[in-house]
């Protein structure tokens, strides 16, 4: 099972409520919100392009963001004036910015990342036994695969693509035994909750790819970079490509967060995983460092 060492905590991220049509309306509104936000849309303009109600669409935004979606404009609003202002960037650099504070990282985690030994590689993990499920989380369907080591893979993907990717992670480890989970759900939504102070990892890849794993998990909360950034920080300047090349390796979705790896003029760039869903995953992170943002305010103002 997943091996997640918790501490005490009150909040609970209802990952369950939002459901996989909950999740393509929301990336296509992040995409709308993005395209539109110099025309300063309203909600109800937002809720017609979702196909919602003005406030089916503000209920929906804020259980899966957090904030509201006229907070959430107001933000790009912001990033654009600052790319106005400073005129050294691209806009979709200025819409991705970070600028929030710690609250911004998806978990405040510790990630451990254990490499499988050249035995277990060859022998195609023979010997272990990997726990699998799939459900709902903020990204839509994910697959997660868990040994008594740690995750092994978390994919995100189309509910219609799951027997593909559970067909290639069985391809991956041939020689180990698969067994479902029995409550597969929790056990992704688990994954999501705040709280968490540990999750292990087990993966397989190079030296290099996993140099590059731990530069990413490394990553200040909400902090992006470009591939040449990546490849300086691990000491081999000169390798954007091999670096992207890693990236692009990364089995384990969010909690290594190659999301956060953007092309050199700012672009989204590649995403294992989809570039919408890569958009969608930014702004879940940056809406969530708003709301936690805008909660530390209101409690040192509060008596």
């Amino acid at each position: 099972m997943v091996r997640l060492a918790t501490r005490a905590h009150t909040a609970r991220m209802d990952t369950t409520a939002v459901t996989h049509r909950d999740y393509d309306r929301i990336a296509d509104a992040i995409a709308w919100i993005a395209a539109h936000r110099r025309e300063r849309p309203d909600v109800a303009d937002m809720a017609g392009a979702a196909g919602l109600s003005p406030s089916q669409f503000s209920r929906l935004f804020r259980r899966w963001a957090g904030i509201s979606p006229q907070r959430y404009l107001a933000h790009l609003t912001l990033a654009d004036a600052r790319d106005a202002l400073r005129g050294d960037a691209t806009v979709e650099a200025a819409a991705w910015e970070t600028g929030l504070s710690g609250p911004g990282r998806l978990h405040d985690l510790f990630v451990a990342i254990d490499a499988v030994t050249p035995g277990e590689f060859r022998r195609g993990g023979e010997g272990l036994t990997l726990e699998w499920a799939f459900g709902p989380t903020p990204f839509g369907d994910a697959l997660l695969a868990c040994s008594p080591r740690g995750i092994v893979a978390l994919r995100l993907g189309d509910r219609a693509q799951r027997e593909q990717r559970l067909a290639d992670l069985r391809a991956e480890w041939p020689g180990a035994v698969f067994e479902p989970m029995s409550d597969g759900a929790a056990a992704v939504a688990a994954v999501f909750e705040p709280g968490q102070s540990r999750v292990d990892l087990l993966l397989v890849g190079t030296p290099f790819q996993h140099k590059v794993w731990q530069a990413l998990v490394a990553l200040e909360p909400g902090e992006t970079v470009s591939y040449a950034t990546l490849a300086a920080r691990i000491g081999q300047p000169g390798s954007a490509r091999a670096v992207g090349g890693a990236v692009g390796a990364n089995s384990v979705a969010i909690l290594i967060p190659c999301h956060r790896v953007l092309r050199a003029d700012g672009g989204l760039g590649g995403y294992r995983w989809g570039p919408e869903r890569k958009r969608v995953v930014l702004a879940w992170e940056q809406c969530r460092g708003l709301a936690a943002a805008e909660s530390e305010v209101l409690s040192s103002t509060t008596p």
